[in-house]
């Protein structure tokens, strides 16, 4: 569905998007990652045609993609971080306003706001004014105003920041509902564990191209952590810590605050082999975590820094 090649942006001297190359197939949500300054929005933008772009090329729906290519833009719909809505108008009116900007029949308009309406569980908010609304049910109005006219590709970029537990989970789930009704989806966000939740592929940008990508199992491939094993309350000295990191498959060993914490491959038995060490030396400890490898983890191994750097 969308096929970039070689693309370069530059700003002066600095260079956003260096010779990006990204393919993501009809059907997919395709998680976009990158630290601040990676070159997420300027990518995306560069899609959307509100950007001119130095060398490479954008092709999406098979046509290459132009700033007049009216037919392309009509089948997107953005949900965008800022949320973009009229003050002065109803829930109900933003919404027709939007799809408007699409479907220019009356009738399949109101069928279609009332649709993305129950979709996003507005239903008893329709007459109400965006400045009455909680920051989840504004966020949800951003996605209904975005997604009204049935879009083939869907891009969100951070559509659950600052929202309630609540609605953050009616947001993810209509994601997933929106896909599965034929909807393919860009998505980005901060919040590692709901890019692992619904999406099916992820990139990793960095420097303004890509560093990694695949799905969630393959990009942990990757990555030397196979497990983390954390274990609290326990007094050691910097004998037992070198001790721990000769120990087979361990490659790296925290201790701070009495918290130990010890990164190993994905070889067996870790856990095993760490508390067999600490009970032969008579090291009292207190609870014990084993975790596999996550999303972040990856993100930091890769490229060395925290998500929201």
């Amino acid at each position: 569905m969308i096929q970039i090649e070689n693309l370069v942006k530059r700003y002066d001297n600095l260079v956003a998007l260096n010779h990006l190359n990204l393919q993501i197939e009809e059907g997919e949500i395709f998680g976009l990652l990158g630290p601040n300054g990676s070159g997420k929005t300027t990518a995306i933008n560069c899609m959307l045609a509100l950007l001119k772009y130095d060398k490479g090329s954008i092709r999406i729906f098979g046509e290459e993609m132009s700033p007049d290519n009216y037919k392309a833009k009509q089948q997107i719909g953005i949900v965008l971080q800022n949320v973009a809505v009229f003050e002065e108008l109803t829930v109900y009116e933003n919404i027709d306003y939007f799809c408007g900007l699409y479907i220019q029949n009356k009738e399949k308009r109101k069928k279609l706001v009332e649709e993305a309406i129950h979709f996003v569980g507005l239903e008893e908010y329709r007459k109400v004014r965006p400045k009455k609304l909680s920051g989840g049910l504004l966020r949800r109005l951003n996605i209904a105003c975005g997604i009204a006219h049935k879009p083939r590709l869907i891009i969100m970029d951070e559509p659950t920041v600052a929202v309630d537990p609540q609605s953050r989970n009616r947001i993810l789930e209509g994601i997933k509902e929106l896909n599965q009704q034929g909807a393919t989806i860009i998505y980005t966000s901060h919040y590692m564990e709901e890019v692992e939740q619904i999406c099916t592929r992820i990139a990793i940008l960095d420097h303004g191209r890509v560093i990694a990508v695949g799905t969630k199992e393959e990009l942990k491939s990757m990555i030397k952590t196979g497990e983390t094993v954390t274990v609290e309350a326990v007094a050691l000295k910097q004998e037992h810590l070198q001790g721990l990191k000769n120990l087979p498959s361990v490659f790296e060993v925290q201790y701070e605050e009495q918290v130990l914490t010890v990164r190993c491959t994905g070889a067996k038995h870790n856990l095993i082999r760490i508390l067999n060490y600490l009970q032969e030396r008579e090291i009292a400890f207190g609870r014990v975590y084993s975790e596999l490898p996550t999303l972040n983890d990856v993100f930091l191994e890769i490229t060395g820094k925290q998500l929201r750097d």
